[in-house]
């Protein structure tokens, strides 16, 4: 964020925000509306956070007329960034918000999914820690629940806390028809069309696994988003119920022959 070119005073003192949205590397963002900026409770706490507080809010909402030299301007232009950023993280998880940056998903600014698997899923911006300077943003894909760097290292540079670790769990509880069908699709590595032995067994240990856990889903009545696994999670359900009761009457008859049945104690020489 802080290798931006510094634009004539007419480029950002007059439409700041515009300029700051249309600015490469900053794609992710979206424009907070006027009215959110103004309002001191959604500002609350950030003075202490921002160096030049008042100065750059005064630059972020267009009102800046202070005559400075051109250091102290760029610290203000930095600070304004920054205090952007924060209110960005704020701002996304309103209902206008979410709103704009759905459009912004929908059409895929934020890049695609590079797992094969799942088939350019569209990404979402997220962060690692809701505390300034610690971790970069990084991408979400709710196809695979999996997170991606970002392609562009302008991208990368951003500040996560900027989009904090709650908005791509928070869109999709607010628009439950976006989230993807999970996908069972996995890349089963083969010599000559024959699955390599170690990884054929991670892949059946992985699977058991995923199974399990479907059956512990399924007993609590927990949507588990693997429809097309079911029916094949009940008939294994039954298969083992058959094989338990067959099992049962072999030790019983097996018990029986040797006359543990009846309590009888047996001392083997």
């Amino acid at each position: 964020m802080d290798d931006f070119v510094s634009e004539s005073d007419s480029d950002y003192t007059s439409y700041w925000r515009d300029w700051f949205i249309s600015s490469r590397g900053n794609e992710y963002f979206c424009e907070i509306d006027e009215d959110y900026l103004t309002d001191r409770f959604n500002l609350t706490g950030l003075n202490t956070e921002v160096q030049y507080y008042q100065y750059a809010l005064d630059l972020v909402t267009d009102v800046f007329d202070l005559d400075c030299d051109d250091e102290m301007r760029e610290t203000i232009e930095k600070s304004a960034r920054h205090l952007y950023g924060l209110v960005h993280a704020r701002y996304i998880v309103t209902t206008r918000g979410l709103a704009k940056m759905l459009e912004k998903y929908k059409k895929g600014d934020f890049g695609k999914c590079p797992r094969v698997m799942c088939h350019s899923h569209p990404l979402l911006p997220m962060g690692l820690s809701d505390v300034p300077h610690l971790k970069p943003v990084k991408l979400y894909c709710g196809r695979c629940e999996d997170i991606y760097n970002p392609k562009s290292s302008r991208h990368a540079a951003i500040d996560g806390a900027y989009f904090g670790t709650s908005f791509h769990n928070i869109l999709f509880q607010v628009y439950p028809a976006l989230i993807p069908a999970k996908s069972a699709e996995r890349y089963i590595p083969r010599v000559y069309g024959f699955k390599v032995h170690s990884a054929a067994a991670l892949i059946r240990w992985q699977n058991n696994q995923r199974d399990d856990m479907r059956r512990r889903l399924r007993k609590m009545e927990v949507e588990s988003g693997f429809k097309d696994a079911d029916d094949e999670i009940e008939a294994d359900e039954d298969e083992d119920e058959d094989e338990d009761e067959e099992l049962g009457a072999e030790q019983f008859q097996a018990a029986e022959a040797g006359g543990l049945v009846e309590g009888e104690i047996r001392t083997v020489a």
